[in-house]
C-alpha cells in the first residue's frame, strides 16, 4: 500500500475515530501506521494529536518533532503541529523550548492568534511577565469585538508598549 492509499483509507479511519470520541482506538491505529510509515509527516502528526488527546504529552513529542522535521504537512497541519509541540513542552514544564518554538511559529504565522496566546502563557512561564502581557493587550486590541474593547483600543495598544506607564 502507497502512502496515498493509506492517507485515504486507515489514516482517515483512525482520525474519524479521534473525531468520533473514540481516542485511544484512534492512537493504537496511529501508532501501528506510525511503525509502519516513520517518515510520514502527516502520519506523524495524527499520532501526536492523539497522544496529546489522551493526555499523553510525553509520548507525543517525539512523534510531533518527527511531523516538524519531515516533509508532506500542508500550512494547516504545520501550523497545528507548531502550535501542539510548543504546548506540549509548556506543559512538560520546558518552558524555554515552548517559547523558542512559538516565537518561529508566529513568525511564519503572524497572523494566528492562538500561537501568539500560546507564546504568551510560555513566556509568562518563564517569569518574563511584561512580554507576556504585553502580547495579550497586542491580541485583545487587534481581535477583540467587544465595542469597550474598541472603544479604547489606542490606550491599549499604547499601554501595551509601556505597561509601566501611568499617562
Amino acid at each position: 500500500m502507497d502512502i496515498h492509499d493509506v492517507r485515504n483509507g486507515p489514516l482517515a479511519e483512525a482520525v474519524a475515530l479521534r473525531e468520533q470520541g473514540r481516542p485511544e482506538e484512534a492512537r493504537e491505529r496511529l501508532v501501528a501506521l506510525a511503525a509502519r510509515y516513520p517518515d510520514d509527516a502527516e502520519v506523524a502528526y495524527q499520532t501526536a494529536w492523539a497522544h496529546d488527546v489522551l493526555g499523553l504529552e510525553a509520548d507525543a513529542v517525539t512523534h510531533y518533532e518527527r511531523a516538524l522535521t519531515g516533509a508532506g504537512l500542508g500550512s494547516e497541519d504545520r501550523r497545528g503541529a507548531l502550535l501542539g509541540l510548543g504546548s506540549t513542552y509548556r506543559v512538560l514544564g520546558r518552558h524555554e523550548d515552548a517559547v523558542a518554538l512559538l516565537a518561529g511559529a508566529v513568525e511564519e504565522f503572524p497572523d494566528d492568534g492562538s500561537l501568539r496566546t500560546f507564546l504568551a502563557m510560555a513566556l509568562y512561564n518563564t517569569g518574563r511577565h511584561h512580554e507576556s502581557v504585553r502580547l495579550l493587550l497586542r491580541l485583545l486590541a487587534t481581535t477583540s469585538d467587544d465595542p469597550s474593547v474598541q472603544r479604547y483600543r489606542r490606550a491599549i495598544e499604547h499601554y501595551a508598549e509601556d505597561l509601566d506607564a501611568t499617562e
